[in-house]
């Protein structure tokens, strides 16, 4: 049981500084605390950090702005790329049929990795809150999916794409003018055709991070010329 604690609290000392985290295991080992009780004072010591991270509007903005309204359109999109997919299976369909898919599953695509990108560029430290608040809608459809030709998992086709965009995030938090133009100028003129005066607001979540990342490059990039002038 004791290896098991100090496994524990080896895992939530990963979300702490490496400063931090030194200094709080350095602590623990030389007062000689007994393991259950050292988890303990890590788990408050954790919590008081991550709280104190949500004084931020960063994961306010990842939250409410982008994990949530854009795990439902994520899905939706999933769903109706799944649907073209299996009827492209089992009866003809016209070309425009065939590239009107090639389209949706290239705008999912895009779009997933921009957000997963987005949520680890400006909340990377509270991952684990936006995390959950992609969960809770996901798990709210997967419970109430009632399409029976398709299967349950339909609806995440978007994850991949979604966990590359944050790996890439946490691994490089810049990406080139250039490239990020040319993806939110793609995933636009791709959008455009379909662009729903109804659902305005969902098509707006799935192209606003693709358009964030051009501003935070168009800002590095300006910030950068001016320092070499």
């Amino acid at each position: 049981m004791t290896r098991l604690a100090w496994r524990i609290i080896g895992v939530l000392a990963l979300s702490l500084t490496p400063a931090e985290r030194e200094v709080a295991l350095g602590d623990l080992i030389e007062s000689r605390t007994a393991a259950w009780c050292s988890l303990r004072e890590i788990v408050g010591l954790v919590a008081r950090r991550q709280l104190q991270r949500l004084n931020s509007w960063r994961p306010w903005v990842a939250i409410f702005c982008l994990a949530l309204p854009a795990s439902f359109v994520l899905m939706g999109t999933s769903v109706s790329v799944s649907s073209t997919i299996q009827r492209m299976r089992w009866q003809m369909v016209a070309t425009h049929d065939v590239l009107n898919c090639l389209s949706i599953a290239f705008l999912l695509a895009c779009a997933s990795w921009s957000a997963g990108f987005v949520v680890s560029s400006i909340s990377h430290k509270t991952l684990w809150l936006t995390g959950f608040s992609c969960l809770l809608p996901c798990l709210f459809c997967f419970f109430r999916f009632r399409i029976e030709s398709l299967p349950r998992l339909s609806l995440f086709l978007f994850v991949l794409p979604a966990v590359l965009g944050v790996w890439q995030g946490i691994r490089t938090m810049r990406i080139r003018l250039s490239i990020a133009a040319a993806l939110a100028i793609a995933m636009t003129m791709w959008m455009a055709p379909i662009w729903s005066r109804r659902f305005w607001l969902c098509d707006a979540a799935l192209l606003w991070p693709s358009w964030y990342i051009v501003a935070t490059a168009y800002r590095r990039a300006a910030t950068k010329k001016s320092a070499a002038a």
